[in-house]
């Protein structure tokens, strides 16, 4: 009697073409990143980043304006950042329409010691608005310099743009001069290139080079993309230093060259475009 066939077994030629299959999908599929879609410089935004390009804040300075119920949108006070818009029409910011955003301008501004980088003070102290000339547009600081630190501070009209070279992420590089009295070595800043931890605070790499000395008084450069509040005089204090003057120099490609103590200077367009270009890549 004939034994019954087999059934065949399943060939092997599907299982190798499964992932094939699965590639082609994939690669017919839209991109992973296109949830992003709120991102884009074009089509619907939320509320928070049309009024950060539009000038009126960073992000960060917008939430809070719509946690205090100063926007609203023909008539009605916003709750919360995240409906999407296309326009600014019928946005309002404390009872005002908010103007078209213009093109993004960045301005180099040689910050004094002995002033706030601050809309205002309630202790009634200077601050850079004090100093800045008059018949600027509404202009934001990127990042902050305190009270006793000058230098170049960085000025935009663009609240995405001011929050792009503030994050970490970016890697835009910010570069220091500190006067400090007291006994360091060299070997020591080097150390600072694998990051510290003093209270709790973990700091990223620092570039520190001690650039000369005279007695216990020493200038240090020191390279960073951080910018932690007070950073750099909370690193020099742990490794017991007195930090007397400190001065960037540098933020990004701009530097304070050429500028007299509180003057400002916008960046030519052209200086602008290359540095977004590179900033973007």
């Amino acid at each position: 009697m004939t034994p019954p066939r087999r059934p065949r077994s399943t060939p092997r030629t599907p299982v190798r073409d499964a992932p094939k299959g699965r590639r082609a999908a994939r690669a017919a599929a839209p991109p992973r990143k296109l949830p992003a879609e709120p991102e884009r410089e074009d089509g619907p935004q939320r509320i928070a980043k049309l009024l950060a390009r539009a000038g009126v804040g960073s992000r960060r300075d917008v939430e809070r304006m719509i946690e205090e119920g100063r926007i609203a949108l023909n008539g009605e006070i916003v709750a919360q950042p995240a409906p999407l818009l296309a326009s600014l029409d019928g946005l309002t910011v404390d009872g005002n329409p908010v103007a078209k955003p213009v093109s993004t301008r960045l301005y180099r501004f040689h910050k004094p010691a002995g002033c706030l980088t601050a809309a205002r003070d309630p202790k009634g102290r200077k601050t850079i608005y004090d100093i800045l000339p008059k018949g600027l547009p509404r202009l934001m600081p990127v990042g902050r310099l305190d009270y006793n630190t000058e230098g170049l501070l960085l000025l935009t009209n663009d609240g995405e743009f001011k929050r792009q070279l503030e994050l970490p992420a970016s890697g835009v590089e910010r570069t220091y001069r500190a006067r400090a009295f007291g006994d360091i070595s060299q070997t020591q800043l080097e150390e600072l290139v694998l990051g510290i931890e003093i209270d709790g605070i973990r700091y990223g790499k620092i570039d520190a080079n001690l650039e000369r000395r005279t007695g216990r008084n020493q200038w240090i450069e020191m390279t960073l993309t951080e910018g932690k509040n007070r950073e750099v005089r909370r690193v020099l204090e742990h490794l017991g230093l007195q930090v007397s003057r400190l001065i960037r120099t540098r933020y990004g490609e701009f530097t304070v060259a050429g500028l007299d103590m509180g003057a400002v200077e916008v960046v030519p367009r052209d200086e602008l475009f290359k540095f977004r270009r590179q900033l973007d890549k």
